[in-house]
C-alpha cells in the first residue's frame, strides 16, 4: 500500500521541489489541495489527519499552527522550517550527525538549515573528536544563492538585476545560530556572516580556523582524517583530497539541482591556519534533498531514492 503523504506548503520554493521530486514515485499517494483549499484550516486539518506522513514547507509560526492541527493524528512530520530545530520532542533531521536510526524511529524530525548544513558538518565531528574546542570563538563566512530567501528574494534579484551581492544579518541573532551552536556543542553562538550572490542556487560555508593559536595546535591532516572516517560510509558527503589545495572554488549560475555535500580542508604552507569549506546546493541538501533523504529513512527506503548524487 501506497504511503500516503501531504506537502503544506507546496506552493512555495522548497514545497514546489519536493513535489516535482515525488511525481511518478509509485512509494507514495499525494494528498493534494487545489488552490481554494490551501489556506483552508478545515481542509488542511483534513490532510494531516489523512496522511501518513506530513512535510511541512511553511513560514516557522505556520508550521507551529499545522503541527496542533495534526495533534491527534499520529501522523508523522517533516518540518523544513526553523521554527522546531531545536525544540524538544523533536529529532534533528541530520542523518549524518545524529544516525539514522533516530531519524526511522521519530516521529517528529526538523529538517536542518541550509547554512548549518555546511556548518555542522565541518564542525560538529571534529569537536566531538576534540580536535576543535567546543569554547572556541568561530566564525563562519557564508554564499547563498537567491533561492534560499524564497519567493520575495527571487523575486527581488529577478527584478533587480543589478544587484551584485548582499550581505544580510548585520544586526547578528540569525535564526540559524541556535542550531548551529547546539549540534556542535558549542559554548557559544559562532559570528556568522551570510550573503547572497545573483545566482539562482548554491552555497559556500567557510569557517576559518587559526590552527596554531588553538589548543593543541592540530594539524590539517588531523582535521581532514577524522572528517574521512566520520563520513566514510556516507552516500552523501564526499570529502576533497587534502593536497593540492584547489585554486578556487565555483558556485556557477546554470547549476543543476544537486543533493550531495562537499567538504575541504585548505591548510597553510606552514600548518599555522585553515579554512574548512562546505559547498552544497542550498535546495538540494540544504533544503527539498534532505526533506526527501528524510522521508526515505523515515519509511524504511533506500536513502538515496529519488535524489542527484
Amino acid at each position: 500500500m501506497a504511503i500516503r503523504l501531504f506537502i503544506d506548503g507546496a506552493a512555495g520554493t522548497t514545497g514546489l521541489e519536493i513535489r516535482e521530486r515525488l511525481q511518478g514515485r509509485s512509494e507514495f499517494d499525494l494528498i493534494v489541495l487545489g488552490d481554494a483549499q490551501r489556506k483552508d484550516e478545515a481542509a488542511r486539518r483534513d490532510a494531516l489527519h489523512a496522511a501518513d506522513i506530513a512535510i511541512l514547507c511553511l513560514p516557522d509560526e505556520a508550521a507551529k499552527e499545522a503541527v496542533k492541527l495534526a495533534e491527534g493524528s499520529g501522523t508523522r512530520i517533516i518540518d523544513a522550517s526553523s521554527a522546531h530545530r531545536v525544540a524538544e520532542g523533536w529529532t534533528y533531521g541530520f542523518p549524518e550527525l545524529v544516525g539514522h536510526e533516530a531519524i526511522a524511529n521519530a516521529q517528529f524530525v526538523s529538517n536542518p538549515g541550509c547554512y548549518p548544513t555546511g556548518f555542522l558538518a565541518l564542525v560538529a565531528p571534529l569537536v566531538q573528536a576534540g580536535l576543535l574546542p567546543a569554547d572556541w570563538p568561530f566564525t563562519v563566512n557564508a554564499v547563498s544563492g537567491y533561492s534560499g530567501g524564497g519567493n520575495a528574494l527571487i523575486d527581488r534579484f529577478e527584478a533587480e538585476p543589478d544587484i551584485a551581492f548582499r550581505a544580510y544579518g548585520l544586526a547578528m541573532g540569525h535564526k540559524h545560530l541556535p542550531e548551529m551552536q547546539a549540534y556542535a556543542g558549542l559554548a557559544h553562538q559562532p559570528v556568522f556572516s551570510p550573503s547572497v550572490i545573483p545566482a539562482h542556487r548554491g552555497m559556500v560555508v567557510d569557517v576559518p580556523l587559526p590552527l596554531g593559536a588553538l589548543p593543541g595546535q592540530p594539524r590539517g591532516a588531523a582535521l581532514h582524517a577524522a572528517l574521512a572516517a566520520h563520513y566514510a560510509d556516507s552516500a552523501f558527503v564526499t570529502l576533497a583530497p587534502l593536497t593540492p589545495i584547489p585554486s578556487e572554488l565555483l558556485l556557477l549560475k546554470s547549476a543543476a539541482p544537486w543533493d550531495g555535500l562537499s567538504l575541504h580542508v585548505c591548510e597553510s604552507a606552514d600548518g599555522t591556519q585553515a579554512r574548512l569549506i562546505a559547498v552544497l546546493d542550498n535546495l538540494g541538501k540544504g533544503a527539498s534533498g534532505a526533506a526527501i533523504q528524510n522521508l526515505n529513512i523515515m519509511c524504511g527506503l533506500p536513502e538515496t531514492t529519488g535524489l542527484r548524487l
